[in-house]
């Protein structure tokens, strides 16, 4: 015969097993499948330093990679000798926590940037990196209207030469103390702001996991203020597998399903003896069919 405390921990089991299974079926219908893959691969150049530049290209062909990124003008045509192409342009004056949310920073930013967009242009390359600076005591709305008035001039540059500036959302609490741009709610009020098609959000899955979780949501949300991702573990940004938080095949199922066909950039360190290896993989687990 069955008790109390056992027909209690049955009927508890059987609730706690249909609220799961709708909850499945809930994140299930707003992940739809798809079999075609529309974005492209890249990675990011600084994770792999100590393999020579051609070298990575030459690997990087074999695994499956259109892109290696983040690379400066004297580096374009390395990659593109080997057949790819560099997603996100960079140079030595972009930086983390001196940028465009302090006026101080305009004149020199106004006067550097121009001609690496027109570079970026000449050479096809997509995507032109950006910051918006630590905060120093600076409000974030100060900070935002601070960061549209320095942009201003050179989105309109951007749109001219037909490339996208892209400023990247990074976390404040690990790697960046006091960096601004940290939650991707900050970063959609600029977009919206400047108002350009010209103007987009590189959007770091490793970086908003830290600083807010609520990866598909938000990226299903905000995902037209969005030109570029990039992958990482948490904790750690190591490789992208399961030994971290982040159910990466869930979060690139639902980039792809809404429509990007840019690039998903790898930026974790690898930890393994073959940082090819690791490439290989991360490139893999981001593969859809």
């Amino acid at each position: 015969m069955i008790n109390r405390r056992q027909l209690l921990r049955r009927s508890l089991l059987s609730a706690g097993a249909l609220s799961l299974g709708n909850a499945i079926q809930a994140t299930n219908s707003s992940i739809p499948s798809t079999s075609k893959q529309l974005f492209q691969h890249s990675a990011c150049r600084w994770c792999y330093q100590d393999i020579p530049l051609e070298e990575l290209a030459e690997r990087g062909v074999d695994i499956g990679l259109k892109s290696i990124e983040l690379l400066r003008p004297e580096e374009w045509a390395i990659v593109q000798t080997k057949g790819l192409n560099c997603a996100v342009a960079t140079d030595s004056f972009a930086s983390i926590p001196n940028g465009f949310n302090n006026r101080k920073n305009h004149a020199s930013l106004q006067a550097d940037y121009p001609a690496l967009i027109h570079q970026a242009a000449d050479a096809g390359i997509p995507n032109v990196i950006c910051f918006s600076g630590n905060r120093n005591g600076m409000k974030d709305a100060k900070g935002l209207e601070n960061c549209a008035r320095g942009l201003e001039p050179l989105v309109r540059e951007a749109e001219r030469a037909g490339v996208t500036l892209i400023m990247e959302l990074l976390n404040s609490k690990v790697d960046h103390k006091d960096y601004m741009a940290d939650h991707t709610e900050w970063g959609v009020a600029l977009v919206n702001k400047i108002g350009s098609p010209n103007f987009r959000l590189l959007y770091d899955i490793y970086h908003m996991q830290i600083m807010e979780g609520n990866l598909i949501a938000n990226i299903q949300e905000h995902h037209a203020a969005i030109a570029h991702y990039h992958t990482g573990g948490v904790p750690g940004r190591r490789e992208i597998n399961s030994s971290q938080e982040i159910n990466y095949p869930a979060v690139i199922q639902a980039i792809n399903n809404t429509g990007y066909t840019g690039f998903i950039g790898q930026e974790f360190i690898p930890s393994y003896e073959s940082k090819i290896d690791a490439l290989r993989e991360g490139v893999g687990i981001c593969s859809l069919g």
